[in-house]
């Protein structure tokens, strides 16, 4: 009983431990899409504070008199209160005693003077860094101190009790903040780069590439696995070799066609291209291959024509085949950069497509990384969504391709 007691208690734990290390690595390689979604919801401000942090934060502001004042946790005699700050103040110089560190003084800059004058200034080693030395008087004896930090006092009110002031050092005072995303940086996105138009060029390209490329590789591939014609297979051979061929190769013969054509900066140009597709005929005529040739001889004996046959026999047995060739040309002709790049130009805002308006975006918005997030999350969402309700095709792709 204790034996059987112990072993589940030890699979209990080898359980838990395994969810943990997974839970672990998921939120490790979840982490940097997070990093993009917040950022892309925060101000600029806070984008560059340092330490960073991950929530998008805003300070908070309350109304005295109809005007805006950001709000501070301020030490007075009562504790801990929020106080508006209505005045940036003085500027302070924080100090500390030579003979005992623990002694820290606030004063004014003028109200220290250098020990030896400006020219000879004296300094000191403290803590293993050479510091200057300064004099000030309290209570009425002349104290030798060292610089720590320089500031400002600010004015601060009672946002109940505005005539109720305070002055206190804006280094200690801690500003109040609440989360607050910033939705509004989408639409500033979309209004700064065209993204929008951007966003429709890109998914009517994604569709068209996709319907073609699933079109022929269907067509293509039914034709290669079930058609006898001479030479099917050297033709074959010859056609699944064209996918060791680079695509840098391909880009300058490619373009000047289209200049040919005369499709430089269409549309036209980012989808006809790319509607043929050797690893799709590929995949569509290993998995016909494995389809039973009975079903297709009892349609051919009850009269089906070929398209027929394709069409009500083959293409529905075919569906996760399918779904995988849709799935992966989905997302290479979302992303798709180098030849929208060759054959756009990056000023023809109104054919433009993602990729292109997002490294435009980049220059355009260098100095707002929030900016430029949520162009990246905008075009991140569709594929990423994509890919969760797909992602099991991507597994079955590689099972597909192996069938003989």
């Amino acid at each position: 009983m204790r034996k059987s007691q112990s072993y589940r208690v030890q699979k209990l734990l080898t359980y838990a431990s395994a969810y943990l290390v997974l839970i672990g690595f998921g939120l490790l390689i979840l982490f940097p899409f997070l990093f993009m979604v917040f950022t892309s919801l925060k101000l600029p401000t806070d984008v560059f504070r340092s330490p960073p942090r991950l929530l998008p934060m805003s300070p908070q502001t309350v109304t005295i008199d109809g005007q805006q004042f950001p709000l501070y946790m301020v030490e007075t005699e009562r504790g801990s209160e929020r106080l508006a700050k209505i005045d940036r103040g003085a500027p302070v110089v924080i100090l500390a005693s030579v003979d005992d560190p623990r002694q820290i003084f606030e004063r004014a800059p003028r109200e220290a003077k250098p020990v030896g004058g400006f020219a000879n200034q004296e300094t000191a080693l403290i803590d293993g860094q050479e510091r200057k030395l300064w004099e000030i008087e309290e209570q009425g004896r002349i104290l030798r101190v060292y610089e720590l930090s320089r500031g400002n006092r600010g004015v601060f009110a009672d946002p109940a009790d505005p005539a109720r002031t305070f002055e206190a050092s804006l280094n200690e005072a801690r500003p109040v903040e609440r989360f607050d995303p910033q939705t509004g940086n989408y639409r500033r996105v979309l209004e700064l780069q065209n993204i929008d138009r951007s966003l429709t060029n890109t998914m009517l390209v994604t569709i068209l590439v996709v319907l073609g490329q699933v079109t022929t590789s269907v067509l293509g591939g039914y034709a290669f696995a079930r058609l006898n014609f001479p030479g099917r297979d050297s033709l074959f051979l010859v056609y699944l070799g064209t996918i060791m061929i680079p695509f840098v190769v391909l880009i300058i013969p490619m373009y000047q066609l289209m200049v040919i054509i005369g499709w430089v900066d269409r549309i036209a140009a980012l989808t006809l291209p790319w509607i043929f597709t050797a690893y799709g005929t590929f995949l569509m005529r290993q998995f016909f291959i494995s389809i039973p040739r009975d079903l297709e001889e009892a349609a051919l004996m009850d009269g089906a024509s070929r398209l027929r046959i394709l069409w009500q026999v083959f293409v529905p047995l075919a569906g996760p085949a399918i779904a995988t060739q849709a799935t992966f040309t989905f997302l290479y002709a979302w992303n798709s950069f180098v030849w929208p790049l060759v054959v756009i130009n990056t000023g023809n805002y109104s054919n433009q497509v993602l990729t292109l308006s997002l490294m435009v975006l980049q220059g355009r918005a260098a100095d707002s990384p929030n900016l430029v997030m949520a162009g990246t999350t905008i075009a991140v969402a569709l594929p990423l969504l994509i890919f969760v309700l797909a992602q099991r095709y991507f597994v079955e792709g590689i099972a597909t391709t192996g069938i003989k």
